[in-house]
């Protein structure tokens, strides 16, 4: 079963720099132009949740989804705190590989986003071909492959935060 995957596209950005609204062109993902299409029960990925993305996660996303939010780095504070809907999930530490944000830590375009969370959740293959819609796309995977992998191995949310806890922990040694 293949997951269905969601943008909620907030028309803030660049589109010929959007990666949300290329996915959706290359049938990666469909865009949703008001939160209240969220389904119930989605997984939305939401930097400001308390609760971070784990492998526990792949069940609501198999079943209702998996939600992108779409919108600029510089007003998304704001869509931020407004996304009630679903279940809210955090990613947990990665780097970003886009042309905009490029090694800066958390910061990553949509797309990254939604990558990663199909790779924790157990779809790689989905993940890869995610990625590979955009020039630096595959450089998002290798650049992150270890975190990627070390995330994925975690049953839960909990475990998923002590091996964050664990990697700052060691870059800042």
């Amino acid at each position: 079963m293949q997951p269905r995957v969601l943008i909620y596209h907030a028309n803030q950005c660049d589109p010929r720099k959007c990666t949300g609204i290329r996915l959706s062109r290359m049938k990666k993902g469909k865009i949703l132009k008001t939160m209240k299409h969220i389904p119930p029960g989605a997984v939305v990925l939401n930097p400001v949740s308390e609760v971070a993305f784990s492998r526990a996660d792949r069940d609501h996303i198999l079943r209702t989804g998996l939600v992108g939010l779409d919108c600029s780095w510089k007003q998304a504070e704001t869509i931020f705190a407004n996304s009630k809907l679903g279940a809210q999930r955090a990613l947990p530490y990665l780097l970003a590989a886009n042309p905009i944000n490029t090694y800066k830590p958390i910061k990553l375009s949509t797309a990254e986003a939604i990558a990663s969370a199909l790779y924790i959740a157990g779809f790689k293959e989905e993940a890869e071909e995610t990625m590979s819609v955009f020039k630096w796309g595959p450089s998002f995977i290798t650049l992150n492959q270890e975190l990627l992998d070390a995330y994925a191995e975690c049953a839960s949310s909990t475990e998923v935060v002590q091996v964050q806890k664990e990697i700052m922990d060691s870059q800042t040694r």
